[in-house]
């Protein structure tokens, strides 16, 4: 093992040490001098002659980053953090891939960025606010709760409701079984009970012909309610390991399939997959009953409980396939549930969630992401076993809430997702980073979101409801887009937004400001959308040559602020460089403070952002 770190400290060491050399002198001059997209080609250059280490893959990088070249920022700066890297890169790192949309990896660098330079603002504000949980808190309630008046004094879950309106459960309630050791409490009975028209349940009475002396449930039944698949315990099959020392046997839970004849579950045998080395359990059986979905610890998985499932025909089962790591962490995964029309529920501790068990869902008809199913399902205490019937539209989990695992029933709410898909008018292309504000019929602000790569913002909102967006972004005229009223689904709402065009005179194109970071030089994404406008303007006059001037305000000495409206100057030609202007049709120079639009001794903010501006002068129409 201290080989395996000395090695790797070695190469973390070597990475360090690659730096400017005699191959990289033309780029890297190219660099210095702020002419990026030259600098780019010849770094590319030195790649492609296998010329390329981790000091050219992060100038790469740093020049695409500094021309808001996101897509080739990303691609480079994955190279180069293969070895360790400067605090800094590792932060460019997770704003280009941010820009990406790739929030997931940004999040991974920024964790990285945070870990080397703590004490940095940046780092503190990151680690300060987790973002999940607020985000989790605020989404759109899915369902109504309440408990379920088939819960007693002791543990009940696992309630499923069959489509003959039987309500099948377990449960400890029968005190007059012996204790487990476990609990304290009586070993779990399975139960059925009656969904009565009302909502209402009726009575349970123990599933007697198969209850044994051992813990037995949750079960599962086919659609037709002729087959029932069942979890009991090992000791069943006189299957279970010792531990001499502690004087004691220690089964495992196993699978049960039973058939319904004769008004009775009968026939029960135990599933050929079971082991006495793990446990198999928490069965779900899917629509057309070729499909087995359950809980397991077996080898192969991810962590301590996976979601598994098995092929069924006949009396013939696959070999077992976990459902993979979008699904499983190393955490547990348990008790699933798969609806007909093929939404896979189910409960873990180690996805984001409020506190202990979580109740998620995945559409497997899709390539869809895991979602935590919310609040009031969900709470920071054991939420699980949630099963739903969709043809009558009701629902059951177990939770711990209040101090037990009692039985609640949930109601879905009628939502309708409402998306925004924010595009530019004129040419029909995506409009990343737009706000997209919900309001109600009596414009108060229900939620606010921020267009992603894909130009889309999704609210969930409730049915045959008034709604409207109000969308706006930096360089278009805002807009309010009515949302149409529906009773469930999904509403897609194009939201067309008017370029701010550049006003064209005689002397110049006006832009809207281009704005730069505080003391920074790179090129930001609100800049990179108005210079886009100029590259259009430049474009419909080819015959049309642009001087840039960069001013700054006049805080800081006379020599910084030059050399910065230089650099600033400098950007903004490589960036039009980039989207294909030649060269010889644009060129700039920072003037620093030398010419201030507004002249003050004690300047207020507004005074600061005129002198802090961008000119674009025509030199040739």
């Amino acid at each position: 093992m201290r080989k395996i770190y000395l090695t790797f400290s070695f190469v973390i060491a070597s990475g360090l040490l690659s730096a400017q050399n005699k191959d990289t002198k033309a780029a890297d001059k190219l660099f210095d001098r702020y002419e990026y997209v030259d600098a780019a080609n010849e770094y590319l250059k030195l790649t492609q002659n296998g010329k390329g280490d981790t000091y050219v893959f992060k100038q790469l990088a740093d020049s695409y980053y500094a021309i808001f070249n996101t897509k080739e920022a990303v691609k480079w700066y994955a190279k180069a953090v293969a070895q360790k890297q400067d605090a800094e890169t590792y932060y460019k790192y997770a704003q280009m891939l941010k820009s990406e949309g790739n929030y997931a990896e940004s999040d991974k660098q920024m964790k990285q960025f945070a870990s080397m330079a703590p004490n940095d603002q940046r780092a503190k504000a990151f680690t300060s606010n987790p973002n999940y949980l607020p985000t989790l808190k605020g989404q759109t309630k899915l369902f109504d709760v309440s408990k379920s008046d088939i819960s007693s004094d002791k543990t009940d879950f696992g309630a499923v409701l069959t489509n003959d309106n039987s309500v099948y459960f377990s449960s400890a309630r029968n005190t007059s079984r012996r204790n487990s050791n476990w609990n304290e409490e009586p070993y779990l009975d399975l139960y059925k009970a009656t969904y009565n028209s009302n909502g209402t349940i009726s009575e349970a009475v123990a599933v007697s012909n198969l209850n044994t002396k051992w813990h037995d449930g949750p079960a599962s039944v086919s659609a037709d309610g002729k087959t029932m698949y069942y979890g009991s315990e090992s000791f069943n099959e006189k299957e279970y390991t010792k531990d001499k020392a502690k004087k004691s046997k220690f089964g495992k839970i196993y699978l049960y399939k039973a058939t319904y004849e004769g008004g009775q579950w009968t026939n029960s045998k135990p599933l050929p997959f079971n082991n006495p080395a793990y446990d198999v359990r928490n069965p779900s059986l899917s629509k057309d009953g070729k499909t087995l979905y359950f809980s397991s610890n077996m080898p192969g998985g991810f962590g301590a409980e996976d979601i598994w499932k098995v092929t069924i025909s006949g009396d013939t089962y696959g070999t077992p396939e976990n459902l993979g790591s979008k699904i499983n962490t190393a955490a547990n995964e348990s008790f699933p549930f798969i609806t007909e029309d093929n939404i896979l529920y189910f409960s873990s501790n180690g996805k984001e969630g409020f506190g202990g068990l979580d109740v998620f869902k995945i559409d497997l008809n899709k390539a869809s992401e895991v979602i935590n199913i919310g609040a009031p399902v969900n709470t920071e205490k054991d939420d699980f076993s949630f099963t739903y019937n969709t043809n009558k539209k009701v629902g059951f989990f177990a939770s711990n809430r209040t101090g037990n695992d009692d039985i609640y029933k949930a109601d879905p709410v009628c939502n309708v997702q409402a998306i925004a898909v924010v595009k530019d008018a004129k040419t029909g292309t995506i409009i990343e980073q737009a706000k997209v504000v919900l309001v109600d019929a009596k414009e108060k602000t229900v939620g606010t979101q921020v267009t992603v790569a894909n130009g889309k913002a999704a609210f969930g909102v409730n049915c045959n409801t008034v709604y409207s967006f109000q969308v706006s972004k930096q360089g278009y005229e805002s807009g309010v887009f009515a949302i149409a009223k529906t009773d469930g689904g999904e509403v897609v709402v194009q939201a067309l937004l008017t370029p701010i065009m550049p006003i064209i005179t005689e002397k110049e194109v006006i832009l809207q400001p281009i704005y730069f970071e505080y003391d920074k030089s790179n090129i930001t994404q609100e800049g990179a959308a108005e210079l886009d406008k100029l590259v259009q303007v430049m474009n419909d006059y080819p015959t049309m040559v642009i001087f840039a001037k960069s001013h700054t305000d006049n805080r800081g000495s006379d020599k910084y602020n030059l050399n910065l409206s230089d650099r600033r100057a400098k950007s903004t030609v490589q960036y039009l460089v980039s989207k294909g202007i030649s060269k010889d049709r644009i060129s700039g120079q920072g003037f620093g403070e030398s010419e201030l639009k507004v002249t003050c001794d004690t300047c207020t903010d507004e005074q600061h952002a005129q002198n802090r501006r961008s000119e674009f002068l025509i030199v040739k129409k």
